[in-house]
């Protein structure tokens, strides 16, 4: 069984100088098996390790994360094939969050989950997104 682990470099445009989480927190931005690409949760952090303020702006900086990552693997948002979302404060953020899903992730759409929680990580965080996607199917099926 082939696995890869996906290495975000440092300086990442959406990941700056966040990129030291990943071992910090003894984890790979994603991994690709058997046809996959498992993503882990990503977080609405700027480069700079500030949190953004709202829903919508956390939510967007979780969704650029997930791009870099799939770019890195030649892959983009219309490859992923199921996502889940984790909600602080649910039913107040879910407007923000909304706004910021629609603007950036376009039919055809994958499967999504969202679920409330009460906290993440970090106090601050209100968003946290994981996905898996999919490569191209080069069997001729």
């Amino acid at each position: 069984m082939a696995i890869h682990h996906v290495e975000v470099p440092d300086g990442s445009p959406a990941f700056g100088e966040t990129t030291s989480a990943f071992a910090r927190f003894g984890h790979a931005a994603a991994v690709r098996s058997h046809g996959h690409l498992f993503i882990s949760g990503q977080i609405g952090r700027r480069p700079d390790g500030v949190p953004g303020k709202t829903a919508e702006e956390q939510t967007e900086l979780a969704i650029r994360r997930l791009e870099e990552i799939l770019r890195l693997e030649n892959l983009g948002l219309a490859d992923l094939v199921d996502v889940t979302s984790y909600h602080v404060d649910i039913r107040e953020n879910m407007a923000g969050f909304l706004a910021a899903k629609q603007r950036l992730v376009q039919a055809p759409y994958p499967a999504w989950t969202i679920i409330g929680v009460s906290g993440l990580a970090s106090p601050e965080l209100l968003v946290e997104i994981q996905a898996t996607a999919a490569y191209a199917d080069t069997s001729g099926r």
